[in-house]
């Protein structure tokens, strides 16, 4: 096990029950264990879709140190709020999923924290999905949906990401056909479930998906999908 990623393990994340409410808190290793049951701890997560002027989504290939899902292909950015962060627990104007966005941007990707400001974050939609992994490791989460539209700085973190890439919208689709198999699920959820493809359509009007009251289900077998 890779010694960065293994130290990571030991940050906390917010434990939340279906409707999103807080209930405590666990470490990474611990939020992401299947249990004998199958049984994987719920979560607080986020995933930034970040697009360019040119509106070329950038994705991202996780590197082969990642513990969870080594070298998948998926959005820009893909972790969850801290608890050892108390700014990144406020739930107004959902300013402390931001804020942890921000942080991990900057961490895996390089991006400074002025080129993205946190009023270019948009929040969209919650979805709730669960997946498990390599049956160690897995995924329970209630996943912030967050849009960005901005060029910025990169300085890929290789810990972290192995590739990092532009793509078209009218790429998208054969690139996901080419690599299934190699996605996150909760990016190919996202895919799949329509929703990504029509926020990417209509990037200069996002305003009008905000949804804070929903939580969508996804799974592969949902009629979502």
């Amino acid at each position: 096990m890779d010694r960065i990623q293994s130290l990571l393990l030991n940050e906390k994340c917010f434990l939340v029950n279906e409707n999103d409410v807080i209930i405590g808190e666990a470490t990474k290793k611990e939020c992401h264990l299947v249990a004998n049951n199958g049984n994987i701890k719920l979560h607080r997560a986020f995933s930034v879709f970040l697009f360019n002027s040119k509106n070329e989504l950038l994705i991202q290939k996780r590197s082969a140190a990642k513990i969870t899902y080594p070298n998948r292909y998926t959005n820009t950015c893909c972790s969850h709020p801290l608890s050892e962060i108390p700014s990144e627990k406020e739930d107004i104007n959902f300013l402390g999923i931001k804020r942890a966005a921000q942080r991990r941007l900057n961490y895996e990707l390089g991006i400074p924290k002025e080129d993205i400001p946190l009023e270019t974050i948009h929040f969209l939609k919650r979805i709730h999905y669960k997946d498990a992994g390599d049956g160690t490791y897995g995924e329970h989460e209630i996943d912030y949906i967050l849009f960005i539209q901005r060029d910025v700085r990169l300085k890929v973190n290789p810990n972290e990401i192995s590739e990092a890439f532009y793509i078209h919208i009218d790429d998208i689709h054969n690139f996901v056909e080419d690599n299934i198999g190699k996605l996150t699920p909760w990016f190919h959820l996202i895919y799949t479930s329509g929703l990504m493809m029509n926020w990417w359509k209509n990037l200069k009007n996002l305003c009008q998906f905000n949804d804070d009251k929903e939580i969508l289900k996804l799974s592969f077998n949902s009629k979502e999908n």
